[in-house]
C-alpha cells in the first residue's frame, strides 16, 4: 500500500529532460495541427518577475506600448486543475511537461498570430530551454517557407525580455498588502450580494508563505531568467518605484530592445538611414555648422535671405504670438534656389521656432492661340512657410 508522502505515479513518469519534453509536445503539435498549421506568434513578449513587482499591474501598458489588442496569455491562468491549483496556492510550481504543453496549444490560436505576451514563462531551467527550441523551430519554418505563397503565415519571431524585479521585502509587502485588498472587496460583495468574488491567495495573507512564495522565486525562476540572456537580448527592469517610474523603466527597455528585433536582410537595407537619437544629439552643433558655412560659403545668398526674414516674415510671425503658428506665403524668386529654402528653416531653428516649406504651382493664363484655341499659362511659383512655436496663454479675469 502506498503512503501518503510516496511519489504519484505520474509524478515518477514526469519527464525531466527538457529536449524529450519538447520532442514529445512538438511531435503532438504535428499531429494535431498538421506541420503548415504551426503558426506561432510573430511577437513574443516574456513577462516574468518576482511575485508582487507588478506584472498584472504593467501588463496592459506593456500591451499598449506593443500594439497589441488580444488578451496576455496568464500561465497561472492555464493551470487550473485541482492538483495544479494545489501545488500554486502552496507557493511551488506545476511540472514543465504541463506547462509547455497547454502553452504552446494556447499560442496556436489565431488572436495570437501578430503577437501576444506570456505571463509567467519561462519559470525552470527547463522551460528556458524549451523555449529556446521553440525559437528555433519558429525560425526553421519561417527558412522552410520563406520563398513560398505561405511565407506571410511563418514570419520571423521577435522575443522580448521584460522581468521585473523587487527585493524580497518589497515583495512581501505587496503580496500581503493585495491579500487585505481582495479580502476587503470580497467581504463587500458577500455583504451587497453585488459585483465578482476575487481569487484568494493563500500566499498573499500569511506573511512566512508570501516568503516562501518569494524565496522559490529566487531558487527556482531567477537562475532560469537569468539564463535567458545567454540567448535573448535584455535587462532586468527595476519595479521597486511607482508606477510611472516602472513604466519608463519598460519604455526604456523596449527601446532597447527594439533597435534589435529586425530581420538581418531587412537591416542590411535600412542600416545607413541615421538612428533619430543620433540625429538629436548632434543636432545643434550641426545647426551651428550649416549657419557658420552659409554667412562663410554662401554670403550674399544669406543675407538676402536674412533680409526677407527680418521685413517680411518676422512681422507676420508677431502678429501670431498668441496661437503659435504664422503662415507665410512668399513669391519671391530668390526661394527658386533650394539653399535659400534650407537657410529659412535652419535660422528660424536657430531662434527657437519650428519652420516648414512646401512649394505651391498654379498655372495662370497668359495669352491664347487664336488660330487652334490653345490657352498658354504662366506658371506661377507660391513658396508657403509654416512657423510653430509656442504661443501666448491669455488669463482672463473670472466674472
Amino acid at each position: 500500500m502506498e503512503s501518503e508522502n510516496q511519489p504519484t505515479l505520474e509524478e515518477n513518469l514526469e519527464v525531466k529532460d527538457a529536449q524529450l519534453i519538447f520532442r514529445n509536445e512538438w511531435d503532438a503539435l504535428e499531429e494535431e495541427y498538421g506541420h503548415e498549421n504551426l503558426r506561432f506568434p510573430k511577437e513574443i513578449i516574456l513577462l516574468g518577475g518576482a511575485p508582487g513587482s507588478g506584472k498584472g499591474t504593467q501588463t496592459q501598458f506593456i500591451m499598449d506600448a506593443r500594439g497589441l489588442t488580444c488578451p496576455p496569455i496568464v500561465v497561472s491562468d492555464l493551470l487550473n486543475t485541482p492538483q495544479m491549483r494545489a501545488i500554486k496556492e502552496s507557493g511551488g510550481m506545476v511540472g514543465d511537461q504541463e506547462v509547455v504543453g497547454i502553452l504552446f496549444r494556447r499560442m496556436l490560436q489565431e488572436e495570437f498570430r501578430d503577437g501576444c505576451v506570456l505571463d509567467g514563462f519561462p519559470r525552470t531551467r527547463m522551460q528556458v530551454e524549451c523555449l529556446k527550441m521553440l525559437v528555433a523551430r519558429i525560425n526553421a519554418l519561417y527558412r522552410e517557407y520563406y520563398e513560398t505563397p505561405l511565407a506571410v503565415k511563418f514570419r520571423k519571431p521577435t522575443i522580448h525580455g521584460m522581468v521585473l524585479f523587487v527585493d524580497e521585502k518589497t515583495s512581501v509587502t505587496r503580496q500581503l498588502k493585495r491579500g487585505a485588498q481582495v479580502e476587503e472587496h470580497n467581504a463587500e460583495v458577500r455583504a451587497s450580494g453585488l459585483g465578482e468574488l476575487w481569487d484568494e491567495r493563500a500566499t498573499d495573507v500569511d506573511p512566512e508563505k508570501a516568503r516562501h512564495r518569494y524565496r522559490v522565486f529566487k531558487e527556482k525562476t531567477w537562475d532560469a531568467l537569468k539564463s535567458l540572456k545567454e540567448t535573448f537580448h535584455y535587462h532586468f527592469v527595476n519595479a521597486q518605484g511607482n508606477i510611472k517610474e516602472v513604466e519608463q523603466n519598460i519604455l526604456d527597455e523596449l527601446q532597447y530592445q527594439s533597435s534589435l528585433e529586425l530581420d538581418p536582410r531587412t537591416l542590411d537595407f535600412i542600416r545607413h538611414i541615421p538612428l533619430a537619437s543620433e540625429i538629436v544629439l548632434h543636432a545643434r552643433q550641426d545647426l551651428v555648422r550649416r549657419l557658420d558655412a552659409y554667412e562663410i560659403e554662401h554670403g550674399e545668398l544669406f543675407h538676402q535671405v536674412l533680409k526677407i526674414i527680418t521685413e517680411k516674415f518676422v512681422p507676420i510671425v508677431l502678429r501670431h504670438a498668441i496661437s503659435g503658428l504664422a503662415v507665410i506665403n512668399s513669391e519671391d524668386a530668390v526661394f527658386d534656389d533650394p539653399l535659400a529654402l534650407a537657410m529659412v528653416i535652419d535660422i528660424f531653428s536657430e531662434r527657437g521656432f519650428h519652420a516648414v516649406t512646401n512649394v505651391n504651382r498654379s498655372e495662370i493664363p497668359e495669352r491664347i492661340d487664336l488660330e487652334n484655341g490653345e490657352i498658354h499659362c504662366l506658371q506661377k511659383k507660391i513658396y508657403r512657410f509654416q512657423v510653430k512655436f509656442k504661443g501666448s496663454e491669455i488669463r482672463r479675469g473670472g466674472h
